[in-house]
Formats: structure tokens, C-alpha cells, sequence
């Protein structure tokens, strides 16, 4: 109940914008991060300063708290299972041995008979040729662990030297997918409470710029049978994972219809960020409710929305010019208050209520391309 200490390993923008709602709702909050100044440090009750995988100053922070949920990840399961002994973990270690690893994540679908994008592990130059005769070029090979928005990550063009961008994953465990040619991608965020009870969010439609998710818009337009498989997709991951919380699932949508799962992030979500404003419940509420047992909230949709992603970029000149963004009624601003600015790192969002979401996403792009300096 409120007044609990709700512990959190990460210390980014999904941890702090989580740990306001925990706040507003009653409860204190203690984090992990490497840094003091971290943004989820800001707004919390109290800060661990050690590195994720430092299993000493983990348990410092699980003596503290009465439950431990997490902003990203990558938290190593084995220190999960550890901190288990301490206090409840939700997610588990049992959901996050299965998820962090991108190999185990695919076997996982496969054996669910999800259906994905064809792959191979890649880690060896011969495991790669292996996987180029069956996959086909292009292709892309992933590091299993660790990436994201781009980054672990090589494309092997058709006519390409498949070594040299092997060589650029330093050894890394690797996998190659083959190249899908997606009409869109569309992501399902959902939660899972204690009991198994569920609830889903409007369907999300997202683009991406340089690997960076750039826009979301929600409700996602779409034929009412491709939101009932989508929505059954997402539901089977969460219960066959046994999950508690908040869960992401990523996918393409091909021209004919199809699905393919991307990926699987149990957690709070960046296409999810819309939620809070424009859903009854945000994704943040849902997430603290999820994790401490308590019955879930209402995902209802109570506008539609565009949230477009405030990259570092955009303080190349300095502070960008807010009064832009201020100045529009239907538009909310998420600043997370990281330190320093960098080409790539998301710095915070924008939020445009609006049911016209076509509508929206023109906004979106036109502020911007009026933030952008010249």
C-alpha cells in the first residue's frame, strides 16, 4: 500500500518519470545509479550510487525498500536472483534470463511459435557465413546483449564484406536476422498484474530516425483483426513469461498484413510515454501498481496523441527554444534533466493531444524543425 518504499535498479528517464507517479501515489522511492545526479535521483527519496551489476550496492538498496522493479534490462538476472532473497523483484530473474539475452529471446518466440524475423547466431565468422546462405543479403547482425537504438548493431549490404563488419562487434555473442521490409512498426504495451489480471493500451504506430525512435502516435489506424493479433501476440509473451508489470512488445507490420515480433522490453516503454496524459492510467501508475499488487488502472484513451522525442541534438546551439512548444495548448513538455546534451541521447519529449493524430504527427515534425538549430 502507499507509504511502502518501492525500490528501483536504473536511474534514467523511465525510472524517474516512474517514480513521480510512486510519489503522487504515496510511496517513496530509492534508486540505483551510477550517478548521484542521475534523473531519477531528482525527484527520489534516496540514491545508491554504485554500477548495476555491483551486487553490494544492490543489496544496500534492497535492505532499504519492500520491492525492487527496474528502469531497464540490463540488470544481470543472476543479480536478480540474489536480491530475490531479500525482497520481491518484479520482474523476476526468471523474465530477465530470458529477455536480455537476444539468442534466448528468439528461442523463446520460437518455441512459443511467435512468429519473428529469421535468424542464426552469428558470433563466428563461420556462423555468420552460415547464416548469410540462410538468411540472405542484406542482413543484420546484433549483438545479444546490451544494444539499442542502434547502437551493437551492423548491416551486411548484398555485395558487402560480411567479415569487416563482423570485426566491428569486437567478439561480441551475436545474431543475424534477415532484413525485414516492414510497412510500419507498431508496438503493444501492456501490464500484468500479480494475479494475472491484464490490461492493454491503444495499439502504438512508431518511426524511427537513425535507429531513435522519433514519433509515436496513438491509437495506432489499423484493421480491427491486426489489433486482435497484436493484442494476442503481447498477451502470450506476458503470461508465458509469468510477468508483473509493465511490458513493451515491438513489431512489424508487413505490407500483407503479417506480424513479426522485434523485440520484448519488460518494462515501461518509450512508444508507451503517450500514456501519461492522454490514458487514465499512464503507463508509470500502471507500472507501481503492477509491482506492488494492486489492482491495474484504467488504460482507457482519453485523447488520441503524438509524442515526438527531444534528442540531444537539438541543444547543439544551447537551450532550445521552449516558448515554441509552450505557446501550443494541446502540447505538454517532458524534460528528464540529464546532465549534459549529446547527438542521440533522448533529453525529454513532447506531448500533442490531439484526435487528429495525422494531424499531430505534422505538428510534431514542424516543432522540431523550429527547435533545430540553424
Amino acid at each position: 500500500m502507499p507509504g511502502a518504499t518501492v525500490g528501483v535498479l536504473g536511474g534514467g528517464q523511465l525510472g524517474r518519470m516512474m517514480a513521480i507517479e510512486a510519489r503522487r501515489m504515496g510511496y517513496r522511492v530509492v534508486v540505483l545509479d551510477p550517478s548521484p545526479r542521475c534523473p531519477t535521483a531528482q525527484v527520489a527519496d534516496g540514491v545508491v550510487v554504485g554500477a548495476l551489476d555491483d551486487l553490494e550496492s544492490a543489496r544496500h538498496l534492497a535492505q532499504q525498500v519492500d520491492v525492487i522493479t527496474l528502469d531497464t534490462e540490463h540488470v544481470p538476472a543472476d543479480l536478480l536472483a540474489e536480491l530475490e532473497k531479500i525482497v520481491p523483484v518484479r520482474p523476476g530473474s526468471s523474465v530477465l534470463r530470458t529477455i536480455n539475452d537476444r539468442q534466448i529471446q528468439k528461442q523463446f518466440l520460437d518455441r512459443l511459435g511467435l512468429p519473428q524475423a529469421q535468424w542464426a547466431p552469428s558470433t563466428t565468422q563461420p556462423e555468420l557465413d552460415a547464416a548469410l546462405v540462410k538468411l540472405g543479403r542484406p542482413a543484420i547482425v546484433k549483438v545479444r546483449r546490451a544494444g539499442y537504438d542502434g547502437k551493437g548493431q551492423v548491416r551486411v549490404e548484398e555485395t558487402g564484406d560480411a567479415g569487416a563488419e563482423l570485426a566491428k562487434l569486437r567478439g561480441e555473442p551475436s545474431v543475424a536476422e534477415e532484413l525485414v521490409r516492414f510497412k510500419r512498426e507498431i508496438s503493444v504495451v501492456l501490464a500484468r498484474g500479480l494475479t494475472g489480471e491484464l490490461k492493454i493500451y491503444p495499439i502504438a504506430e512508431n518511426v524511427h530516425r537513425r535507429h531513435i525512435l522519433h514519433t509515436t502516435r496513438a491509437p495506432a489506424p489499423m484493421k480491427p483483426a491486426t489489433k486482435v493479433r497484436a493484442e494476442e501476440i503481447a498477451i502470450t509473451v506476458a503470461e508465458a513469461l509469468g510477468h508483473v508489470g509493465v511490458m513493451a512488445v515491438e513489431m512489424f507490420e508487413l505490407v500483407d498484413g503479417r506480424l513479426l515480433v522485434n523485440e520484448i522490453a519488460p518494462r515501461t516503454h518509450n512508444s508507451g510515454h503517450y500514456t501519461w496524459g492522454a490514458c487514465v492510467t499512464s503507463q508509470f501508475e500502471q507500472h507501481i501498481r503492477a509491482v506492488c499488487g494492486l489492482p491495474l488502472g484504467d488504460p482507457r484513451p482519453m485523447t488520441g496523441a503524438v509524442m515526438v522525442n527531444l534528442i540531444g541534438d537539438l541543444w547543439r546551439a544551447g537551450q532550445p527554444a521552449w516558448e515554441h512548444v509552450l505557446e501550443r495548448p494541446e502540447a505538454r513538455l517532458h524534460l528528464y534533466g540529464k546532465d549534459a546534451p549529446a547527438p542521440g541521447r533522448k533529453m525529454g519529449h513532447v506531448l500533442l493531444l490531439d484526435d487528429d493524430t495525422d494531424r499531430g504527427l505534422v505538428t510534431a515534425d514542424q516543432l522540431i524543425a523550429t527547435l533545430t538549430p540553424t
